[in-house]
């Protein structure tokens, strides 16, 4: 039996020897956009979810695949970062 992969990925992790750019951009591919989360209210009226949480309702939540991590922040921590996004046209 013989495995025949077409299209596989380089072995992922950071380039040996090469250290990652701090505060640099960093590029990533646009997989999926949908509406803002609604309110879920559990069958005793109380919300089902464990961080009561609103978002706004113009909001849209995208979701983004980072092709190469080593270009993310080693310390990644959603209270310790902001994300500033440009988006630029193909």
């Amino acid at each position: 039996m013989v495995d025949i992969i077409i299209g596989s990925l380089g072995p992922l992790g950071p380039p040996l020897g090469k250290p990652a750019p701090a505060g640099g951009p960093v590029e990533a591919e646009l997989l999926h956009i949908r509406d803002p989360r609604q309110r879920i209210v559990g069958p005793l009226g109380q919300e089902r979810r464990k961080q009561a949480r609103r978002d706004p309702a113009t909001g849209k939540v995208l979701t983004l695949l980072i092709a190469d991590s080593s270009t993310l922040p080693k310390d990644l921590d959603i209270k310790k970062y902001k994300v500033v996004l440009r988006f630029i046209k193909r």
